[in-house]
């Protein structure tokens, strides 16, 4: 089915009563694009991310604007018309409905990470190559192995993964990482995210490996501000994973070695560049030592044991 998007240039101030006149003209839906939201939202939830994409930031500067999309057929174009006539300055261009749903497929690929794994969206064949395939449909979670922070834990946790180890992935996502672990021989994975989607996303991606509840199970919580949360852990861990954020790493970190074993590995990524020393700093001040530092376009990867050297 086809589309007319339809874009109107908006002041902030207008934005409601713009709104209330087109519904008043079957317009049914909207899309607002203002930089005041948009910079009140990185504010207001900077816990979440470290880094915000220049092209992102770029679309939404001195941006202030309505889009709403109408189905290209007699009815759509009588509102079209009616539109116009009372905003001769907005914008109309066609899309598909499988513009929206479909074609962002195209650009994920299988995708070689370390030396052992590939990961495989669940739409494409399985290369040829003999790398072990871990099949993904990452969804609106994070977590589709191009990220470099995705794939230097991966290729971190490929000297550390091995049969009877036991994980914990905090700010699991899509479950890359645990279920990572599983295909490299690991026994069983806890994943914990903040998101509430990410325990049937994760769940999801596992049954794709051929993994169910006995080997990974997924929860959703902030296990920094539940402390029966992190006890529901438990402990003895051979590795734990963290690829989230500085903001997040730094007050997690001291909680870190009640859920490993003496000599358990503690990965964690998601660091810009420019966070690493007080990452670091955390890291060595909750009792590790940084025994690898994997960095890839601006950014960081920590590997760490407990103890002295």
């Amino acid at each position: 089915m086809r589309y007319w998007e339809c874009i109107l240039n908006t002041p902030s101030e207008e934005i409601d009563s713009r709104c209330d006149e087109l519904a008043g003209l079957g317009v049914g839906g909207f899309v607002v694009e203002n930089e005041e939201d948009f910079r009140s939202f990185l504010e207001n939830n900077h816990q979440y991310w470290d880094y915000v994409d220049e092209d992102l930031e770029n679309r939404f500067a001195g941006v202030s604007r309505l889009k709403f999309y109408l189905v290209d057929d007699s009815d759509g174009l009588s509102i079209l018309q009616q539109v116009r006539a009372r905003y001769p300055d907005v914008t109309v261009s066609t899309v598909e409905d499988s513009d929206w749903e479909n074609n962002w497929r195209e650009y994920y690929k299988p995708i070689d990470v370390g030396e052992k794994l590939v990961v495989v969206p669940e739409w494409e064949e399985i290369p040829a190559g003999g790398r072990l395939p871990l099949r993904l449909d990452p969804g609106l979670i994070f977590g589709t192995g191009s990220h470099p922070t995705t794939k230097m834990c991966l290729t971190a946790l490929e000297n550390y993964a091995g049969p009877g180890k036991r994980v914990l992935d905090l700010g699991c996502g899509s479950g890359i990482l645990g279920i990572g672990a599983l295909v490299l021989g690991c026994e069983s994975c806890l994943g914990c995210d903040i998101d509430p989607k990410a325990p049937d996303v994760a769940m999801a991606n596992a049954s794709l490996n051929g993994f169910s509840a006995d080997r990974i199970r997924i929860v959703a919580g902030d296990l920094i501000a539940d402390a029966s949360l992190r006890r529901s852990f438990g402990s003895g861990y051979d590795i734990v994973l963290a690829n989230i954020v500085s903001d997040v790493i730094i007050p997690l970190s001291p909680h870190v070695p009640a859920f490993l074993k003496p000599d358990g590995v503690y990965i964690t990524s998601g660091i810009i560049e420019g966070r690493q020393d007080e990452v670091h700093t955390a890291i060595e001040r909750a009792g590790f030592r940084v025994v690898e530092h994997l960095y890839e376009e601006d950014w960081h990867c920590f590997v760490a044991v407990r103890g002295e050297a």
